[in-house]
């Protein structure tokens, strides 16, 4: 067949496919079938996952690189971190930008050291989760409401230690009046509120105990406690994504990263199953430490991988010290680097 043969054979088979899904999609668009087309990840995306997977190498020297780094990406980065369970105050802290409205540590080891420095630095905060934050106390608490006036959002509790943290921080929340003789918590304006969290509007505590919320109704109902969503509203008010339970704060900063990223190579969760007992519903004592022995593992199985990694390095450093042909062998590269840079 000459070219101008197979040309033309090409261009009609591609016509026909051409033709073909034209005629699918409007078949797809009467029956109601709208199939979106998912974009593929950008680059900067794919270099944050590679980034993300590789975080425990790069920590002990985040600060200098996290510099040079623009403000999403290093809220990809915290998002990434808190998903692997790295989030700390050294890693919170290098990549906290002044830029931020939004901040999820939500279960995270970040304590009142780190929550202050990060509130200090970004004062335009206005959503704000620190559900269970076993190290966080109302200290940490008070430093956050003082310094970001622009809080309206506030998620937290989630464990026994979050809850009692919330539960003592109650007087830190109700805002203090300079002037008492206004009609309506609603119509007040920061100006003239004198302490407490000037702006905070809705209070995300799923397991909020009754005596909390009676105390939040009756001397501030200014604040909403766990919101509905609804089409209308509450009370005319637009209630804000960040302010509904079922959602995570920082969600949209991931949505193109692989979530891979954060799954611990080499680390498949083990599923724990249950005995049924067909004449009793009860479980046998030994039964019950044998669960509570394969939870924990499952539990602490992340950590010793990452050690098990951390030791690895340490070994291969030791290695390249003690060892002379290996000492030789990094100094001949050196030299070897040096002269071609130098030719």
């Amino acid at each position: 067949m000459t070219e101008k043969g197979k040309a033309a054979e090409l261009t009609s088979f591609v016509k026909k496919k051409l033709d073909l899904n034209l005629c699918s999609d409007i078949r797809k668009s009467n029956t109601g079938l709208h199939l979106e087309s998912r974009q593929p990840p950008s680059l900067v995306s794919l270099c944050l996952g590679i980034l993300g997977r590789h975080l425990e190498d790069i920590i002990p020297d985040l600060s200098e690189i996290a510099g040079n780094f623009p403000a999403d990406a290093k809220m990809t980065l915290a998002a990434i971190a808190r998903r692997r369970k790295l989030l700390n105050d050294d890693v919170i802290i290098s990549l906290a930008e002044a830029s931020w409205d939004i901040l999820d540590i939500s279960g995270s080891d970040v304590s009142d050291h780190g929550l202050a420095k990060v509130a200090e630095r970004c004062k335009s905060l206005g959503a704000i989760d620190i559900s269970r934050c076993s190290k966080i106390t109302p200290l940490g608490v008070s430093e956050l409401v003082q310094c970001c006036n622009s809080l309206e959002t506030l998620r937290c509790g989630g464990c026994p230690r979050s809850d009692h943290t919330a539960r003592r921080s109650l007087g830190l929340l109700k805002p203090t009046l300079e002037d008492v003789e206004g009609e309506s918590w609603e119509e007040l304006v920061s100006t003239e509120i004198a302490h407490g969290a000037k702006s905070l509007r809705w209070l995300v505590w799923p397991k909020i105990d009754d005596d909390s919320l009676e105390t939040l109704s009756s001397e501030c109902p200014r604040i909403i406690v766990n919101p509905k969503a609804s089409p209308f509203g509450f009370k005319g008010i637009k209630v804000p994504r960040e302010a509904l339970s079922n959602i995570t704060l920082d969600d949209p900063f991931v949505k193109d990263i692989d979530p891979k990223t954060w799954e611990v190579s080499g680390f498949t969760p083990a599923r724990i199953r249950t005995p049924s007992f067909p004449n009793t519903s009860e479980v046998s004592m030994a039964e019950k430490f044998r669960l509570a022995f394969v939870e924990r593992d499952t539990r602490l199985a992340p950590k010793r991988a990452k050690n098990a990694r951390q030791h690895q390095r340490r070994a291969e450093r030791e290695l390249v010290t003690m060892s002379t042909k290996a000492k030789a062998v990094a100094l001949a590269s050196q030299a070897s680097r040096s002269l071609h840079n130098r030719s």
